[in-house]
């Protein structure tokens, strides 16, 4: 945790999108993850962040850029609730 809470202090007041709404980067909705992952795009220290989240293995969020979910880069999470039976049946 020592280590979050190093980029966090860093990034409080530089501009960098997980130092103005860090809670932006842990949201639910996918329009919030979304706009997580644009804030992403041109920051500088985006490749560290990613690389130290992997191998601290964090469980969700998005760092650098990418959205992790129990240690591993994914695509999107699958929403909340029962899967729809289209999913099932593949």
């Amino acid at each position: 945790m020592a280590v979050i809470g190093t980029w966090l202090s860093q990034a409080v007041g530089t501009g960098l999108g997980c130092g103005t709404n860090p809670d932006l980067f842990f949201a639910e909705s996918r329009p919030e993850e979304a706009r997580a992952k644009e804030l992403c795009a041109g920051c500088p220290v985006r490749a560290g962040c990613l690389a130290g989240a992997l191998d601290r293995g964090e469980p969700w969020g998005v760092w650098g850029g990418e959205l992790l979910l129990r240690g591993t880069i994914v695509h999107t999470k699958r929403a909340r609730g029962r899967p729809r039976k289209s999913e099932l049946a593949a």
